[in-house]
């Protein structure tokens, strides 16, 4: 307080005590009225018709019995497991025989010794010699009492024994039937066997090893995420706690354990899935068996953890549906894995482009061969497959059926592909006229349809383009701003007129799969990754951060990818596994449906491209024969007329948005010309400056200099 001041007293402050909820001071003219927040007595939540609404239901019959499949499947592994059992034991039964005949006198000899050591009350005697070490008259005096009232009734049974035995067994032998005696006779010498045989060489082993999985528990889901050293679990298990709320029991699904939950305030999956190494060591199962995950429409701490019986990489699979028959309709799901619990998933490769992305050795190219042999098999699709890296592994599907193919990156190669795209792209854009002409209760949705692509008068059957190693095409000296160009154009424009582009990389950067495509990629299959960056180019933007983590896979998950497409959240999911063996039989059925449907074409036939369309033309190359000496500047319908004079065939139908697309890959911009009409009147029309037109070529050929 001031020297000056005028009150001696000091300031009174007042502080208003709200025990029945929290407040904040209103703007209103009181300065001393408080808003309350929490309102006592007031709405404590949705109401019962509001949650009874919105609840989860789970099914009254599970999905596996619902599954014609599933439950087919699951009553033919009892019949298999039943067959091999009985088989198994039914050829040792005379090996099982002999052995327990000749462990008969080992039995006897225990059974007699067992009878007088239980006779003689034998168990007792410890008991006896320590009362007698102990000097204790009054326990050994009671326990000796105890052993002559057992030893006396224990002698009158085992008397009756001796008697009654002996005459019942005269009694059968003189009696009893032939099957009765060979029946009893073999019953008493399996006893006795069993009896005589060594502790740890057992007469009859296991027809079938069942791996031996722990039950998950509660207290081990707690245990294993107190293991985390995550600081919220521990502090809320410190404080007697759970830190971890179970929102449903844990159930059987499939072959493991489903246990969901919800994670204490602030903690989310993310942070589980980061310590999947950690989890798995807490829950005592190898880590290919712990499968943390997120719950798809609930909160970030929702945590669904399946713990399987097996690793999922070395649990057998079921056979592939398509591999001994079966047709594909490509407009239709058409299964090409199984996720964690066994099921199996499906793609639909109409209206999408695809990504596939994985280090070496994962499984990148066997994935893309399958997609292509599930394409193979409609009949209507027309295939285009190139392999880059070179070994043939496409060879099984492009020899057999495929339209255009090729493997190797010669130069050859290249301009066989780079003549293909075009051809590509300009039946892009035929096909998109047609749609556009189509009347609209025939296409009323401005796609081709399996109804259209039937239609062979239309020209809109699907077209799927498979690619190996496609960092080879975008990263070529010369044609590579090309092939992104054309490739952006039908990752954008082809899923729509029947054209499917997947593109598959070992190499998952900006550079290998250009952003223009992978943003527009709508399905995604990202094999193990190495880290952030390549993991969200092929899942997306900020799939690592949501726990969608490629680089958790194993060395030993080969063939194991997240899934992302078909509208839902990134899946794990086990392809399929097709050697290529079992790929030149489908390939070989698939070339015959085509046969049979008339559909084989190109170079399946042995029919190579016409030497037009594989001669490439260079569009800058084009460009600078066809302007004028002194020119700086010149229109774009100026240049495509020039053009269309010089090449009709290739440049006849351009239009000038088209020229400007394809210098975009160059870096040569349209600009503002200055220029006179044919009647002699000055006009300013969208051109290109010469130098620039000189500069992109230079640059394309490595003479930055010359520029």
């Amino acid at each position: 307080m001031g020297a000056d001041s005028g009150d001696s007293g000091g300031s009174v402050l007042r502080f208003r005590k709200r025990r029945s909820g929290r407040g904040q001071r209103s703007e209103s003219a009181d300065p001393d009225e408080v808003t309350m927040v929490d309102r006592p007595g007031g709405p404590s939540g949705p109401g019962l018709v509001d949650r009874a609404r919105g609840a989860k239901r789970r099914p009254v019959i599970p999905a596996w019995a619902k599954s014609r499949r599933e439950f087919k499947a699951a009553g033919k592994g009892v019949v298999t497991y039943a067959c091999h059992v009985a088989a198994y034991h039914a050829v040792r039964t005379p090996w099982y025989t002999l052995r327990l005949s000749l462990q008969v006198p080992s039995g006897v000899a225990r059974f007699m010794g067992g009878s007088m050591r239980w006779v003689t009350d034998a168990e007792g005697e410890p008991l006896r010699q320590d009362a007698a070490t102990r000097e204790d008259v009054a326990d050994y005096l009671k326990l000796c009492r105890q052993r002559d009232r057992r030893v006396r009734w224990r002698t009158l049974v085992a008397i009756a024994v001796s008697v009654v035995g002996p005459g019942t067994a005269l009694a059968l032998y003189v009696l009893a039937p032939t099957w009765l005696l060979a029946l009893s006779a073999a019953v008493v010498t399996m006893a006795m066997g069993r009896l005589g045989q060594p502790a740890d060489d057992p007469v009859i082993h296991r027809a079938v090893e069942i791996p031996k999985a722990t039950k998950l528990t509660s207290d081990i889901v707690l245990r294993a995420l107190g293991s985390l050293g995550i600081p919220a679990i521990n502090q809320a298990q410190s404080k007697g706690g759970e830190g971890f709320i179970f929102t449903a029991p844990i159930t059987r699904d499939g072959p493991g354990w489903l246990a969901e939950g919800d994670l204490p305030y602030g903690v989310t999956v993310t942070d589980v899935v980061d310590r999947r190494e950690r989890l798995a060591s807490g829950l005592r199962r190898p880590l290919g068996c712990v499968w943390p995950e997120a719950v798809p429409d609930a909160h970030t701490g929702r945590l669904r953890l399946w713990v399987g019986d097996q690793d999922m990489s070395q649990t057998q699979q079921e056979q592939w549906p398509l591999v001994k028959a079966g047709t594909v309709d490509l407009f239709k799901p058409v299964e090409w894995g199984t996720d964690q619990r066994g099921r199996w998933v499906g793609v639909t490769l109409m209206f999408i482009a695809g990504v596939i992305g994985a280090i070496p050795r994962m499984g990148k190219t066997f994935l893309l061969r399958l997609l292509l042999l599930i394409a193979a098999l409609d009949t209507r699709a027309e295939l285009h497959t190139y392999d880059l890296k070179g070994t043939g592994d496409l060879d099984t599907v492009g020899e057999r059926v495929a339209y255009r193919h090729r493997a190797g990156e010669e130069d050859a190669d290249i301009k066989y592909a780079i003549a293909d795209l075009r051809e590509l792209q300009d039946e892009l854009r035929r096909r998109a006229k047609v749609i556009r002409s189509l009347p609209r209760d025939i296409c009323p949705e401005s796609k081709v349809t399996t109804q259209l692509a039937s239609k062979r008068s239309l020209g809109l059957h699907p077209i799927v383009v498979g690619v190996d190693e496609c960092q080879v095409w975008f990263e070529h000296p010369k044609y590579g701003a090309e092939f992104k160009e054309i490739c952006t154009d039908l990752v954008k424009r082809g899923p729509a007129t029947g054209i499917v582009l997947l593109l598959a990389t070992q190499r998952p950067d900006k550079d290998a799969i250009p952003t223009a495509i992978s943003a527009n990629a709508s399905a995604r299959w990202c094999l193990k990754v190495m880290g952030q960056v390549e993991n969200d180019m092929v899942l997306g933007t900020g799939a690592y951060k949501r726990g969608v983590r490629a680089s958790m896979f194993a060395w030993g998950d080969k063939g194991i990818c997240y899934f992302l497409g078909e509208g839902a959240d990134a899946r794990i999911v086990r392809a399929a596994f097709i050697d290529a063996v079992e790929a030149d039989r489908i390939a070989l059925r698939a070339r015959a449906l085509r046969e049979r449907a008339g559909t084989l074409a190109g170079h399946a036939l042995g029919e190579q491209p016409e030497p037009d369309s594989v001669s490439t033309y260079d569009l800058l190359t084009d460009l600078l024969a066809v302007v004028p000496a002194g020119k700086t500047k010149l229109w774009s319908e100026v240049l495509i007329s020039r053009l269309a004079e010089l090449r009709p065939e290739v440049y006849g139908q351009w239009t000038t948005e088209q020229l400007t697309a394809a210098l975009k890959p160059f870096g040569v911009r349209t600009v503002q010309v200055w220029g006179t009409t044919e009647d002699g009147k000055g006009a300013n029309r969208r051109g290109f400056k010469v130098h620039d037109l000189f500069k992109a070529l230079a640059q394309r050929d490595g003479e930055a200099d010359a520029a």
